[in-house]
């Protein structure tokens, strides 16, 4: 196939994703129409004309490859990344994390994007959906998408399944609990239970509470509205209305009797297994704002929790996403438009290396499309495949956007110290990366 012959590939957003995208796209010859809405229109976050513009934090977060988002960072390094390289290029000392001057490399990728003679860049919104055609769309327009294109989505996905607030609540690795303390059982059902449960006894739940009200919390950003909801509140909301809110709310007790004592305990803090492993454990009802150093300290002084890692820590924020595991395929099609892809913190994931990937995977699976090869699917073992497991795999009733982190990869059998399995983890995803590209072509 020659290359007049490779039909247009539409990517809609110019953030991460969709740069990562069209870079795998032109990687592979394939011709790329890039729509991005700035300067016509800026979103109340974003500022400068450039794409790929960082609009929080500067930092893309662990560089060691034994941490999950390091050994991500090194996947996407091995498949070309554009993302990786520019950061790398243009990275600002950060101890052992990759951060980078953000001017500069929203630069650099502007210019590497718009000098290419593969690319058309449209400084224009898209405001509809294309209709079922053979040529791709790669939706990535991320957590602020217009309200148009949003309606747009909505109507074809269903309203149902697209979100706009996200409610994070912390997810602990069950390993660093202490189960001396902790135990299993579900709210009035004899013998153990689905959930564990930290006891809390009135002198400790009244010092959760007291280090709780005087807390650092993040504040709304300028482009956010406190649009909480009664059923969703966050435990530093509940906290202010009084001593009891919260053990009367998600810290009830009630059903709940310690198999050690036979009563139920003052408050407690329940966890419920995110995997059928139980490697990790979601803090039920725990959603927050508080900052994240807070977070850690204060749920550490949770019973049975004073050693707890987390896998992610809670948040809540604007962040428009919809919910993959109902609506997407391994591949990043959606399941009745497979003509299109959806990339970035649209499709469920968390943090701007993860929207990174998900632009990259996209993009290579947009390209296969467009010049008549089969779609590829990275190995589970893969970090990129244990963030395609998470949007397509999860339990969609539960399902949240998530960072990239080890709980969400296939089990581990093997016994060692953390860093042990971190190094074997990636070692075996970076063997399983290797084959993958040699058998797909990649």
């Amino acid at each position: 196939m020659t290359m007049t012959h490779i039909p247009t590939t539409t990517i809609i957003g110019g953030g991460l994703a969709g740069c990562e995208a069209a870079w795998q796209l032109i990687s592979r010859g394939c011709p790329v129409r890039l729509y991005d809405m700035k300067p016509q229109r800026y979103s109340p976050a974003h500022h400068s004309p450039d794409l790929a513009e960082l609009v929080c934090s500067n930092s893309l977060r662990a560089n060691d490859p034994t941490s999950a988002v390091g050994l991500l960072k090194e996947e996407m390094r091995r498949c070309n990344s554009l993302i990786l390289a520019q950061a790398e290029a243009n990275a600002v000392p950060a101890g052992k994390a990759l951060a980078v001057d953000r001017l500069r490399f929203a630069s650099a990728i502007t210019a590497a994007l718009a000098s290419h003679p593969l690319v058309e860049l449209v400084r224009e919104e898209v405001t509809e959906l294309p209709p079922p055609s053979r040529e791709a769309t790669i939706i990535a327009t991320g957590p602020l998408t217009s309200d148009p294109l949003a309606e747009a989505l909505g109507r074809l996905t269903g309203r149902d399944r697209l979100a706009f607030y996200d409610a994070i609540a912390p997810i602990v690795y069950g390993e660093s609990l202490d189960m001396t303390i902790v135990y299993s059982k579900s709210r009035y059902d004899d013998g153990p239970g689905d959930y564990l449960n930290c006891p809390m006894d009135r002198d400790s739940y009244r010092h959760f509470l007291d280090e709780l009200s005087k807390a650092r919390y993040m504040p709304l950003k300028e482009f956010e509205e406190p649009k909480y909801f009664e059923g969703c509140l966050p435990i530093e909301v509940l906290c202010a209305r009084g001593e009891d809110t919260l053990r009367f709310g998600p810290m009830k007790p009630v059903g709940l009797a310690d198999p050690r004592t036979g009563r139920d305990p003052y408050a407690v803090v329940q966890l419920r297994r995110e995997n059928l492993e139980g490697s990790t454990y979601n803090m039920v009802g725990f959603q927050t704002k508080l900052a994240y150093p807070e977070q850690t300290r204060i749920f550490r002084l949770i019973p049975g929790m004073e050693k707890a890692e987390f896998a992610r820590l809670g948040s809540i924020h604007r962040n428009t996403f919809v919910l993959s595991p109902l609506l997407l395929l391994p591949t990043l099609q959606l399941r009745e438009r497979p003509d299109l892809f959806l990339a970035g913190q649209l499709s469920g994931v968390e943090g701007y290396v993860e929207s990174a990937a998900m632009g990259l995977l996209a993009g290579i699976n947009a390209a296969r499309l467009a010049t008549g090869r089969p779609l590829a699917v990275p190995p589970e073992e893969t970090a990129h495949g244990a963030l395609v497991r998470h949007l397509t795999a999860s339990d969609p009733g539960r399902f949240q956007p998530s960072n990239v982190n080890f709980g969400l990869f296939p089990p581990w059998e093997g016994k060692g110290r953390k860093r042990e399995r971190g190094v074997e983890r990636s070692r075996r995803a970076l063997a399983a990366l290797e084959k993958w590209q040699k058998e797909e072509g990649i």
